[in-house]
């Protein structure tokens, strides 16, 4: 009897775990502790479970004892499996298509950059290779940033570029933003804190005509910057509440962590909707740089309100040696009307 109540338990328990961990804001705690690292990082997890899988059936098939434990934690897995790879697929694995560039459209490049590491010649050349409009550029310095600015302008695309910075002593806690002198002239308050660790890059144009534009860092959700973290994605819901806003940049979250946080029907934060998931490109990861893009976490995003149109996007694996651990990602936005 005893041994019964055991096995129901273990049983049990995977079967809880393993559906908290297919979609865990079924439970409302997709920004708790395990919850939120492990959703992150859905495509490695399902690699682990067939791993598992695999060993419990050939343990299963050399031991008699115990083999129906091990069969119904193996097919718990395999549900677990086919339910992520279903989340995954839904949400796309990548969709490079891009529609003709055309008036009025605006090309939108974000990348981490580790603090500087890829360097400016490395990040210019990619911003104007993609003909990118905005750059968004956590973690680069104001050094770096004007390099890339005087770089882009000597390649025939000029750039305004604004950094805010909370410190000086680490590069993380620096956030730039380069924007095309084509979309006027922006102001970047820097009185004010936005995110609360690393600095969110907040633009409004002069002459009160254009998008806002925010290059968004928020903290990681590390279990003692968890607090802070979600008090973030709360900020930058609050700041895509109103209309024609861009939001480009590392959000250290994925779909599933904005659960809740949406202001409108189908957004994924605030009133901002997501250029991965209007693509198919929203299981597409772009951290670390270490693994597989279908293994990593989709933790950098460029999002938009719907005054704009998602007409491409495209994870840019070919700077996975570039020194940064984040892949850069691309994104072609078009008005509507």
């Amino acid at each position: 009897m005893f041994r019964r109540i055991v096995v129901a338990v273990l049983v049990l328990g995977a079967a809880a775990a393993a559906a908290v961990a297919v979609w865990p804001q079924f439970f409302g705690v997709q920004r708790l502790p395990i919850a939120a690292q492990l959703v992150s990082l859905r495509g490695l997890a399902i690699a682990c479970a067939v791993v598992v899988i695999t060993g419990l059936v050939v343990v299963a098939l050399i031991f008699r004892r115990g083999r129906g434990l091990l069969t119904l934690l193996a097919l718990i897995l395999a549900a677990f499996v086919v339910a992520s790879a279903s989340i995954l697929a839904h949400r796309g694995v990548g969709d490079t298509t891009f529609e003709p560039r055309g008036a009025g459209d605006i090309t939108v490049l974000s990348w981490n950059t580790l603090g500087d590491a890829p360097g400016s010649h490395a990040i210019a050349k990619l911003a104007l290779a993609t003909g990118a409009d905005i750059v968004s550029l956590p973690e680069t310095t104001r050094e770096t940033a004007t390099e890339v600015a005087e770089l882009m302008r000597a390649g025939g695309r000029p750039m305004w570029a604004h950094t805010f910075h909370y410190d000086l002593i680490s590069k993380a806690r620096s956030t730039s933003l380069l924007t095309s002198v084509t979309l006027g002239e922006y102001h970047v308050d820097t009185d004010h804190r936005t995110t609360n660790v690393l600095p969110t890059v907040v633009a409004t144009p002069v002459d009160g005509t254009g998008p806002t534009i925010i290059a968004v860092h928020t903290v990681a959700p590390i279990p003692s910057e968890l607090n802070r973290w979600k008090l973030d994605l709360t900020w930058l819901s609050r700041a895509c509440s109103g209309t024609n806003v861009i939001m480009a940049g590392d959000f250290n979250s994925t779909l599933d962590h904005f659960q809740g946080l949406a202001t409108r029907d189908g957004a994924a934060i605030g009133n901002c909707f997501d250029a991965g998931a209007e693509t198919g490109n929203a299981a597409v990861g772009t951290w670390p740089t270490a693994l597989p893009a279908l293994l990593g976490a989709p933790i950098d995003h460029v999002m938009a309100t719907r005054e704009w149109r998602v007409t491409g996007m495209r994870v840019i694996g070919s700077e996975d040696r570039a020194g940064s651990d984040h892949r850069p990602i691309v994104v072609q936005l078009s008005p509507r009307g």
